[in-house]
């Protein structure tokens, strides 16, 4: 039994899903390449192994077809998007994930990165090291209003947060009914009413047919100039060419982006100081990381030892691709 673990870093901080592998006698390869793999990279190396332990790297049909001995994919984190879960069950291959451990770490993240933007500190940061001294007037959380599109794992974890800041006013949006049922301290109202209104919007989203492209220049010119946007959701969902556009023009104050369509990112953002860029380290933190990669390793101890399945994929994210949703 051979396992294929594509995503790195990983056992870095904690060697226990290593061991564990070990253990039940299962031999594995880390990504020798130790980056994000593309098609062609991952088709060369996927050809003998019976699972992969996955991190974001496109898992296509072309990939699925080349992995003959290939039979489970655990995925290292919460996102989809990058699975052909179709092709996946078309071949017999079963999925899993990991939906519920990375939410903490993004959500504290999203939490640093508002007070980051709302007192420009990553400005400050950029022209000190530069020798300039200048002092930036900034807000306080408790005094903006705080718009969610999206209130899952992460979003909720979000709003719960902003509590502990002297109850922000918050408005919230989210297609599920049952999310909307729950007894939370926000008004829901449409997206339009959060690009006209909030002074910091946040995504927490996942990126399907629907969300491709979400946010364009229309929706972020109805934002106030001084607004700022989040995203730590997924690549793809605000449209990165109209964001630095947007933000060229002066409109919007800041923007934070943890995740891009293509990593690792090269565009043109780079060049907007007061965009917050960081590299898709929001499941990042010591302990959410390494429950992740213990959490998909032993899904594929167990699919190899013939055990029962605990994270399998459920079957509404096969119906989001099979609707093209």
């Amino acid at each position: 039994m051979k396992v294929l673990i594509t995503t790195v870093p990983f056992g870095d901080k904690n060697r226990l899903p290593l061991d564990l592998l070990k253990k039940s006698n299962i031999e594995y390869i880390i990504n020798p390449l130790n980056k994000k793999l593309n098609e062609e990279e991952l088709i060369k190396m996927i050809v003998d192994f019976d699972a992969i332990i996955a991190g974001t790297e496109k898992i296509s049909e072309k990939v699925l077809n080349k992995a003959n001995k290939l039979k489970h994919i655990s995925r290292v984190g919460i996102g989809l998007d990058s699975v052909d879960l179709l092709a996946a069950e078309k071949k017999g291959i079963k999925v899993s994930y990991t939906p519920d451990v990375p939410a903490p770490a993004i959500a504290e993240l999203t939490i640093g990165m508002m007070l980051t933007l709302l007192r420009s500190t990553h400005v400050s940061n950029s022209k000190m090291h530069n020798g300039e001294w200048h002092r930036v007037f900034g807000k306080r959380l408790s005094n903006v209003t705080i718009g969610l599109i999206g209130v899952g794992r992460v979003g909720f974890r979000v709003i719960k947060h902003l509590q502990g800041f002297d109850s922000p006013h918050i408005l919230a949006n989210d297609l599920s009914k049952s999310v909307k049922e729950l007894d939370l301290p926000v008004q829901w109202v449409d997206k339009e009413k959060i690009f006209k209104e909030a002074d910091v919007i946040t995504l927490h989203l996942p990126l399907t047919g629907l969300t491709k492209n979400l946010i364009k220049q229309e929706h972020l010119m109805l934002m106030k100039k001084d607004a700022i946007i989040i995203n730590t959701s997924r690549g793809g969902i605000i449209n990165e060419n109209d964001l630095y556009n947007v933000m060229k023009s002066g409109h919007l104050s800041g923007a934070a982006v943890d995740v891009y369509e293509k990593e690792p990112y090269s565009g043109p953002l780079k060049e907007i100081e007061r965009c917050l860029m960081t590299s898709h380290i929001g499941s990042m933190s010591i302990d959410c990381r390494t429950k992740m990669e213990i959490e998909a390793t032993e899904e594929a101890i167990r699919f190899l030892t013939g055990e029962l399945l605990q994270r399998e994929v459920p079957k509404e994210e096969y119906d989001i691709q099979r609707e093209g949703l």
